[in-house]
């Protein structure tokens, strides 16, 4: 079965060189006005899903957002994942490691962060910060950092043995666009805040950073924990095609309502018969 935006699917073994994806993409979509109209409707698919996803009970679903600073990570939070049940809903924010994280190995802090059965996780950076800029800057030794591809790889087979589905987003912005949000960071100011001189210091190493997502793609993309390339720089197209990945993987996952317990159905036989609520059961 193809999977939804099967253009932007990075394919096991396949060479990235993101030079060649076009970070305006917009897909079948030819208008902003469209493809929200398009997201309001798929905002109610996926709460019906979600229902029935929580009912059933034996699958979690990880969504892993990478990019580079400003890249839209907290937009597609706000704007895809927010529609959600937030019962059902776990995001985790990965900041740099504390001293206590530090002192343990770096995926320690990821394993308690996984969703539970019946939930859908949202990464917003996540491990793949320990291939990317600590290699970029130069925090670990190649020969550490190289080896945690196979380690990753390994993990998100293991969670998806255990039933944890992951599915991982790259979100693609060009240099330029990356330019104009920091620009309008510093205009505007309700978003001063959004804004750390730590953020032009990191756009010195667009080149560096470009190399290790390319490396990331290539390396750790597989059947079981695929990668999308996904075009950032019109951000109504960024939404819809988060959103239809989201919901997409839901779909084909082989979800059931648990099946009631004989008590159950006496009762549901009751108020069909009755139109009525039954009566309670009598004290032992």
């Amino acid at each position: 079965m193809a999977m939804v935006y099967d253009e932007l699917l990075v394919k096991p073994g396949k060479k990235i060189d993101l030079k060649k994806f076009n970070t305006e993409y917009t897909g079948k979509y030819r208008s902003r006005e469209e493809a929200e109209k398009k997201l309001q409707s798929i905002h109610e698919e996926l709460l019906d899903i979600q229902y029935k996803f929580f009912a059933d009970n034996r699958h979690a679903v990880l969504f892993v957002l990478q990019g580079i600073d400003a890249s839209g990570k907290d937009g597609i939070c706000r704007h895809v994942f927010s529609a959600l049940d937030p019962q059902g809903t776990q995001v985790t924010s990965f900041k740099a490691p504390s001293a206590e994280e530090l002192d343990h190995e770096y995926m320690w802090r990821i394993h308690k962060a996984i969703p539970n059965y019946g939930n859908i996780g949202v990464f917003n950076r996540s491990y793949y910060e320990d291939v990317l800029v600590v290699r970029v800057r130069d925090i670990v030794p190649e020969k550490i950092w190289k080896r945690r591809y196979h380690q990753m790889v390994e993990f998100e087979k293991y969670l998806h043995e255990n039933n944890v589905h992951v599915v991982k987003l790259f979100i693609h912005i060009s240099k330029k666009e990356q330019e104009e949000r920091f620009l309008e960071r510093l205009l505007d100011p309700k978003k001063n805040w959004k804004f750390s001189a730590d953020d032009l210091r990191e756009r010195q190493y667009w080149g560096k950073y470009m190399d290790a997502f390319e490396d990331m793609l290539e390396e750790t993309s597989t059947d079981f924990a695929p990668w999308y390339v996904i075009p950032g720089d019109k951000k109504w197209f960024r939404n819809i095609a988060v959103a239809e990945i989201v919901l997409d993987t839901l779909e084909n996952l082989p979800l059931k309502y648990p099946e009631p317990s004989k008590d159950v159905l006496r009762y549901v036989k009751m108020a069909k018969e009755t139109k009525r609520l039954p009566p309670p059961p009598e004290e032992d």
